[in-house]
């Protein structure tokens, strides 16, 4: 229901505007729209694009907020390089002048404690690990009392040692300069050049031209004379295999001036051949403090090498330490290009097998009763295969004729006596050597070429399942055996002694 004003407005406004009444009629009389079912959720979108909006904003604020404070710790970082660069600018050498002040060592040649050097107890055969922390880095000898230790810092086992024993003077082992301590001064006195000597000796190529000239005898500082390349070596606990080895490959004359001149093997990464390098230089200097070395070192090269096959408190074959030894150091030093060394150069020769193998085949046809069992080859051998091979060769393996069973009318065993030249006759080419392994087969053997020394072994030792026996057979050598020479002919091949 209306009132009369609002119909009296409504006839007002439909004088003025028709048009407006109209549409109004017209609005009134269509149905109203049907409400949305997601007309909420419309509202809740709305307001999440507000949150954004605004999470957007404050993280543009926070951006900008680190932004300037970025730009200010650069401006501060610029501030304090500027400030350090005139530093700089002021006085650019100071960290180099800090560094040099760090590292600068006074060297003097008044030392008080020169006089407590004991020359009687310096060794510098064993390795050169610290006594306490057992490192190799770094070592330094007391040469008051002889001992290894590391460093010579005022935290090092060589500075508490000079406080507590009162031993002021160290030799750096790999460097050679001595020092005091605790003081930390370098020590440059030439009275000290013997202990270099003998921890490093070192030859010059004239020296070692005239070492077969020189004979002269050397004294050791308790008195005693030795001949330089002819001095005892230690043995540490069953270890004369080795000592026996090393004294006989010293004989070798390129052998030994190879090894004196440590610039021939410095390409060499082996510590074998370098620990053997040391031991010869050793052998042959003629300033030594003792008149015998120590193969320590040398010792446990081998055992690493070897793979604790020689080691230090088991026995072994001198002849099997020979041949491993040379084939190893062979290894070692050998060039890529060429397979030679001063190994082969010295000991390699040529040997010529002629292997005389039973025919099974023929055998078995002849058992058969065949027709065709007398047939022969060419060369006259029909039940025999023949194999001829030549095979390079760094010793010679004598063979000895075996010790009689029965004792003589004093009760006691003969031991017989074989000249050299008898024994050699298995390298004639014409002695035939029986063999059962690894096969039964007949051999003979003719030295084709001869190496520049030749080594021979007598086999002494044969072992079964239950003991080694040896035997006792002696070998009669010339007092002047000069050369072996061998006569190689179309027919005939020879062994001469002179």
């Amino acid at each position: 229901m209306k009132t009369k004003r609002e119909d009296n407005n409504d006839e007002d406004e439909g004088r003025e505007f028709p048009d407006l009444k109209r549409q109004k009629k017209l609005d009134e009389s269509s149905p109203p729209p049907a409400s949305l079912a997601f007309e909420n959720a419309l509202h809740t979108l709305a307001s999440y694009d507000d949150d954004d909006d605004e999470k957007e904003e404050e993280e543009m604020k926070e951006a900008s907020g680190l932004r300037g404070r970025e730009d200010n710790r650069r401006a501060e970082l610029n501030g304090h390089r500027d400030e350090e660069e005139d530093d700089d600018d002021d006085d650019p050498h100071q960290e180099a002048n800090q560094v040099k002040r760090s590292r600068l060592v006074e060297v003097r040649r008044d030392c008080p404690y020169l006089d407590t050097v004991n020359r009687q107890v310096l060794d510098f055969d064993f390795e050169k690990f610290c006594s306490v922390s057992l490192s190799n880095l770094n070592v330094y000898a007391c040469l008051v009392c002889g001992k290894y230790y590391q460093g010579r810092g005022q935290k090092s086992h060589a500075y508490t040692h000079s406080l507590e024993a009162g031993h002021h003077v160290y030799i750096n082992l790999r460097t050679e300069k001595v020092y005091c301590l605790p003081d930390g001064y370098e020590i440059n006195d030439p009275s000290l050049d013997d202990i270099r000597h003998v921890l490093n000796p070192r030859f010059t190529r004239e020296q070692v031209d005239q070492l077969d000239k020189n004979k002269q005898w050397s004294r050791a500082l308790d008195g005693s004379d030795y001949l330089p390349g002819m001095v005892g070596l230690n043995n540490i606990k069953e270890t004369d295999f080795v000592n026996v080895t090393i004294q006989s490959l010293m004989r070798v004359t390129p052998l030994r001036n190879f090894f004196l001149i440590p610039e021939n093997y410095r390409h060499c990464k082996s510590p074998l051949v370098h620990r053997f390098g040391e031991l010869t230089r050793k052998i042959w200097h003629a300033r030594n403090f003792k008149g015998q070395v120590s193969p320590h070192e040398f010792l446990q090269a081998v055992m690493k090498a070897s793979k604790k096959r020689f080691r230090i408190g088991a026995q072994s074959d001198p002849v099997e330490f020979m041949s491993w030894l040379l084939n190893t150091l062979h290894g070692d030093l050998r060039t890529s290009k060429k397979n030679s060394s001063i190994i082969y150069n010295c000991f390699q020769g040529e040997l010529e097998v002629v292997k005389e193998i039973p025919n099974k085949g023929f055998f078995e046809k002849r058992e058969n009763g065949d027709d065709q069992n007398n047939a022969t080859t060419a060369d006259g051998h029909a039940d025999v295969i023949l194999e001829t091979c030549r095979m390079p060769f760094l010793m010679l393996g004598l063979d000895l004729p075996p010790p009689p069973l029965f004792k003589d009318v004093m009760e006691k065993n003969i031991i017989p006596q074989v000249p050299l030249f008898n024994i050699l006759k298995k390298f004639d080419g014409e002695l035939v050597t029986e063999v059962v392994r690894p096969r039964i087969a007949r051999m003979r053997y003719r030295v084709t070429r001869l190496p520049q020394y030749l080594i021979l072994h007598m086999r002494r030792f044969t072992k079964n399942n239950f003991f080694i026996e040896k035997n006792p057979t002696l070998g009669e050598f010339y007092a002047f055996l000069n050369g072996i020479r061998f006569l190689n002919s179309s027919k005939k091949a020879g062994i001469l002694l002179r």
